[in-house]
């Protein structure tokens, strides 16, 4: 077990399977050092957890633990492309979008689940630039979509 999955059980987490692309594209990508998410969902079991727009049917709570999931599915599809997250030597970017009420500007708080739970498991290496975006709607009506971009050590 790598020391990044160590800390996530220690966290009670565990590293799910990478979630199968919803349209054509792949899960993650690697072009030199960088690996590059597509957008993460919060899928759990291969099932959307919540739906609905925040700061309507899903309050920023909610929506702050879906954004967690969502940058766990990231670290998996991390992990599918670089072998073993011990190569993470930073997360670089973490862009988030949150489908929000028209009245809804706590984007920056959701998305705060990402970047907190990317911390805890990789500590210094998981700080980050950041964006967090508000919109219309997203893909099966998910409240939050995340994608991250790491650097990895050359091995």
């Amino acid at each position: 077990m790598s020391a990044v999955e160590a800390r996530l059980a220690e966290l009670g987490l565990t590293l799910p399977e990478v979630v199968p692309p919803l349209a054509a594209y792949q899960p993650a990508v690697q072009s030199g050092p960088y690996v590059y998410t597509s957008g993460q969902l919060p899928m759990l079991d291969g099932k959307l957890a919540v739906t609905g727009k925040v700061g309507a049917e899903v309050t920023a709570e909610e929506a702050k633990e879906l954004a967690r999931t969502c940058a766990l599915n990231a670290l998996a599809a991390v992990k599918s492309v670089a072998g073993d997250l011990d190569r993470v030597a930073r997360v670089v970017k973490v862009v988030g979008f949150v489908a929000s009420a028209t009245d809804f500007t706590g984007q920056p708080g959701v998305i705060n689940g990402a970047s907190e739970l990317l911390g805890e498991v990789l500590g210094d290496k998981g700080v980050h630039a950041r964006s967090a975006v508000g919109v219309a709607v997203l893909p099966l009506d998910a409240p939050v979509e995340v994608e991250v971009q790491v650097e990895l050590v050359q091995a």
